[in-house]
């Protein structure tokens, strides 16, 4: 089967963290506030939790309040993360300064390094 053959029965292949959290709707706002993100899609439960997908600048990534039935817990339950996420932009300092200022916890101060 040719290469462009095989392009039409696949969709376009990507990638996206999915962030269990807890008071979702809350967190959706943070990553509005702090990076600028868009959201691509949401739903809101009745419950009030939420499913959403968010992009910043094109990098796409999940947000979803946790479902210990389903084992996605937040890192409020288990106590630390176990996931980090790493956001690549043309000004990281703007973005950090962005991101303090909508009220995230500075754990480790930005710097210049690889990893």
């Amino acid at each position: 089967m040719s290469s462009a053959a095989q392009t039409a029965f696949h969709p376009k292949t990507s990638i996206a963290p999915m962030l269990s959290v807890r008071k979702g709707a809350k967190a959706v706002e943070f990553y509005k506030a702090a990076f600028g993100a868009a959201e691509a899609f949401r739903t809101d439960a009745p419950d009030g939790s939420v499913v959403a997908r968010l992009s910043v600048e094109g990098a796409e990534f999940w947000v979803a309040d946790e479902s210990t039935e389903h084992k996605n817990f937040s890192p409020d339950t288990l106590g630390g993360a176990t996931t980090r996420m790493i956001l690549v932009l043309d000004d990281p300092d703007a973005a950090f300064a962005r991101a303090v200022s909508a009220g995230a916890i500075v754990v480790h101060e930005m710097s210049n390094e690889y990893g």
